[in-house]
C-alpha cells in the first residue's frame, strides 16, 4: 500500500513556483536577478574551495531569508535529489586518487582508499550542488513568468541584430518553466486515478528497477496529457492571432534603479571572493582540521 504523501508531487516541486512576499528582492529589476544568477552560475562553477563554495551558499542562504522565503521550504523542494546527491559525493570520496594532489591516506580497504583531498572533493560537490540549486530556486521564487520572460527579452534585444529571436526566445523558456507545476499536479492526478483502480506503485516495495516498472504506465497517459496542453495552448495562441515577436510594442518597459545596480554589484563582490579563496587553496585550514 502507498501512502497518500507519496502522492503529493505538486509540493515537492520548487521549480517555476513564485513566492509574492513583497520583499525588496522582489522589487529588483527582473534583468538585475538574471544577471545575479549568471553571475552565481560562473562563481559556483569556478570556485572549487570549501570555504569560496561556502561563502557562496551563505550569501544564497542570507538572500532567502531577505526574500522571506522559508528554508525548510526550500529544502523540501532538494529532497528528492538528496540520494542522488549522496551516492556521487560517495563516489567522488572513493575515486579520487591518494596519490595525486600529495593526498594523506585517512583509511584503506583493499583498493579503496580515503584520503583527505578526496573528502574534501565530496564536500565540495555538495557545497556546488546546494548552491546552485538554491540560488536557482531563489530566482524563480522570486521572480514572476511573466518578469523572468520580459527581462530575458530584454536581455537578448541587442542580439536580435545578430538573427535571434529574443521574444520567441524567451516565450519558450516562459512556457517551459510554467509546465513544470503544471505537469506535476497532472501526474499527481493521475497517480491517485490509477492507485484508486488497484496500481500498486510501492516506492518503498522493491529494486530501483522493479519500482520504475511500476511507473511505466504513468508516463504513457502524462506524454498524451501534455501534447493535450500543448495543443490547447497553440489553439490559445492562434485566436488570439499571435505572429511572433517582429513588430510587437512593449506594454512593459523595464529601468533599473539605483538599487539594482548595488544588488548587482554586490553580487560581483561575493562571487569575486569566493573565486579569490579557491585561487589561494583557502581549503588548507579544511585539510588541517581533518587530521594531522
Amino acid at each position: 500500500m502507498s501512502s497518500a504523501s507519496e502522492f503529493e508531487l505538486l509540493g515537492r516541486v520548487t521549480i517555476g513556483q513564485y513566492l509574492p512576499t513583497g520583499s525588496a528582492l522582489h522589487q529588483l529589476d527582473p534583468r538585475v536577478k538574471l544577471l545575479a544568477a549568471a553571475v552565481l552560475t560562473i562563481g559556483v562553477v569556478s570556485s572549487s574551495s570549501v570555504l569560496g563554495l561556502g561563502v557562496l551558499l551563505a550569501s544564497v542562504t542570507t538572500c532567502l531569508a531577505l526574500a522571506r522565503i522559508p528554508l525548510r521550504y526550500e529544502l523540501d523542494g532538494l529532497k528528492p535529489a538528496a540520494p542522488f546527491l549522496l551516492l556521487l559525493a560517495l563516489l567522488q570520496v572513493f575515486i579520487i586518487p591518494t596519490q595525486a594532489l600529495n593526498a594523506r591516506v585517512l583509511c584503506k580497504w583493499a583498493v579503496f582508499s580515503i584520503s583527505d583531498r578526496s573528502i574534501v572533493a565530496g564536500v565540495v560537490l555538495i557545497l556546488r550542488f546546494l548552491a546552485m540549486a538554491m540560488g536557482l530556486s531563489l530566482l524563480s521564487f522570486s521572480t514572476s513568468t511573466t518578469e523572468l520572460g520580459h527581462g530575458i527579452e530584454h536581455l537578448l534585444r541587442p542580439l536580435q541584430s545578430l538573427g535571434l529571436p529574443a521574444h520567441e526566445f524567451a516565450l519558450v523558456i516562459n512556457i517551459a518553466i510554467r509546465f513544470i507545476p503544471i505537469l506535476a499536479e497532472e501526474a499527481e492526478r493521475l497517480l491517485k486515478a490509477q492507485a484508486s483502480r488497484g496500481a500498486d506503485f510501492g516506492r518503498r516495495q522493491g529494486g530501483l528497477l522493479t519500482r520504475a516498472r511500476r511507473l511505466l504506465p504513468l508516463l504513457v497517459p502524462l506524454f498524451v496529457v501534455s501534447l493535450h496542453r500543448a495543443d490547447q495552448l497553440v489553439e490559445a495562441m492562434e485566436a488570439r492571432c499571435y505572429l511572433g515577436g517582429k513588430g510587437r510594442s512593449n506594454l512593459i518597459r523595464l529601468r533599473a534603479q539605483f538599487g539594482d545596480y548595488v544588488a548587482l554589484f554586490a553580487a560581483l563582490v561575493i562571487v569575486t571572493i569566493a573565486i579569490v579563496m579557491g585561487r589561494v587553496d583557502a581549503d588548507k585550514l579544511i585539510l588541517g582540521l581533518i587530521g594531522p
